[in-house]
């Protein structure tokens, strides 16, 4: 495994695109950080070949965020960072109750909204040593990543900084923003459907703030309809 992972880093370094080393549960993520962090090393020398996902519900995140911001400056690399909001809260907390460590996530939804949006705060705050992918559903994380961006003096299309949702939701968040001239991308799952439905289940979980977005999504979609109508 660990021939073929430096191997896929090492031709995407040569073809100019970037890999997103996904987060994976807390007993498996130690692992996957290691190998993230030393592919960075060695490919994010001139930019962010290399990216790490960073589950920001877990308790630990933010400190672990700085800890890579000072190994990027000492061994002189550039941090490529995916930020999500975490995806794995209900088996984690199970596990950590039955094998009696402390549980590893945040308490409640409120300190994980913060310590995304002070993750985001930190990155765009110290730009120069960072590139960012801000993988989020939720209009307030959205909005504190554009502002940011505003205080800091930054383009709209800095290329070291994107957004990005789900292939089929909150679109209107990816439209508004790619009109804007933001940075913007769709991750699209692809996998047999009896793979990809568990995956989606727990984007759902992980942005559950998009459960109160449905709503506004569809009286969008109505209008839209709606428009179209009257305009033939």
């Amino acid at each position: 495994f660990r021939r073929r992972f430096f191997s896929l880093c090492e031709r995407a370094y040569e073809a100019g695109v970037k890999v997103m080393v996904d987060a994976e549960k807390f007993a498996a993520q130690s692992l996957v950080d290691a190998m993230t962090v030393e592919a960075m090393q060695r490919f994010n020398k001139e930019r962010a070949v290399i990216f790490i996902t960073l589950q920001m519900y877990r308790r630990d995140r933010l400190d672990y965020l700085k800890f890579l911001h000072k190994d990027a400056i000492a061994r002189g690399y550039i941090l490529g960072v995916k930020f999500v909001r975490g995806a794995y809260m209900e088996e984690e907390r199970a596990r950590a109750f039955e094998l009696g460590y402390p549980d590893p996530i945040l308490p409640e939804k409120a300190a994980t909204d913060k310590s995304f949006n002070d993750g985001l705060a930190y990155a765009v705050e110290n730009i120069d040593n960072f590139e960012i992918f801000c993988g989020t559903h939720n209009y307030e994380s959205t909005n504190l990543l554009a502002d940011l961006m505003d205080k800091k003096e930054l383009r709209r299309g800095d290329k070291r900084i994107y957004f990005a949702q789900l292939y089929g939701m909150s679109d209107n968040i990816t439209y508004t923003l790619a009109n804007e001239g933001y940075n913007v991308c769709k991750y699209i799952p692809y996998a047999p459907v009896r793979k990809v439905l568990p995956y989606l289940f727990r984007r759902i979980e992980e942005n559950r703030s998009v459960a109160g977005q449905t709503g506004r999504e569809l009286e969008l979609i109505k209008r839209e309809m709606e428009r179209r109508r009257i305009s033939k």
